[in-house]
């Protein structure tokens, strides 16, 4: 394997499947069979989920940022469990971890702890992004990334890699196949928000963006295949 320590950071859209909203579990099952490759051959792997499936609160004007972002971590937390329980399924151990702490149904996070349960072969999911309003799940994963000392950040998508604008709007839009931090913030690339693309480029984390329709693209990434857009 060519990286030894992952964050995948997946969308909430992802886990809906095609009903656009909710948790489709087959769509779950399928990623927990691919994480298991990959923990199969000693990867370790930690997973930051958004809750867009959920809640999209940014985009109501009529309420409290603050509160409305306290709603979308815990449509995260929701997912994570969700996920933690497909997992499960497949024969992964795994822990939940969560910024806000709900001691009842997840661990609080703590890195020590994180680290222990990721050298141990078990899967950690991190929901509630970084804690913090104004932040979003991007910015959560490249947080996590740095911390667990991740060598990748894979970022799942409904698109195949990172286009110079937006492919379901303009027929011609270009692929890049590699594409430096620097340039995806220079123009403004819909890659990871700017704190997350800027966190990762800081401590050197590559990013690589892929379609999830195939699932075992998260174990070709990890392989060295090309996959996706690799931003470097």
């Amino acid at each position: 394997m060519k990286y030894r320590t992952v964050l995948l950071k997946l969308s909430g859209e992802v886990l809906a499947g095609d009903a656009g909203h909710g948790i489709d579990f087959d769509t779950v099952i399928s990623i927990g069979s691919a994480v298991k490759k990959c923990v199969d051959e000693g990867v370790r792997v930690g997973v930051v989920v958004g809750g867009g499936n959920f809640w999209r609160g940014r985009s109501n004007g009529h309420m409290d940022r603050n509160r409305a972002d306290h709603i979308g971590m815990l449509a995260t937390t929701m997912n994570a469990l969700a996920l933690a329980d497909g997992f499960e399924q497949t024969g992964l151990t795994v822990r939940v971890q969560t910024a806000i702490e709900m001691r009842q149904i997840a661990e609080p996070f703590i890195i020590g702890r994180a680290l222990r349960h990721l050298d141990k072969g078990r899967v950690v999911i991190f929901g509630c992004g970084t804690g913090s309003p104004f932040f979003s799940t991007d910015s959560g994963a490249a947080l996590r990334a740095a911390e667990i000392g991740a060598d990748v950040v894979l970022k799942a998508t409904n698109v195949d890699g990172v286009y110079d604008k937006d492919p379901n709007k303009f027929a011609d839009a270009v692929k890049y196949d590699k594409i430096s931090h620097d340039e995806v913030l220079a123009k403004h690339l819909n890659v990871m928000d700017a704190n997350a693309a800027a966190l990762c480029r800081d401590n050197g984390i590559p990013i690589i963006v892929f379609n999830l329709n195939d699932p075992d693209n998260i174990y070709r990434a990890l392989m060295g295949e090309d996959v996706g857009t690799l931003v470097y």
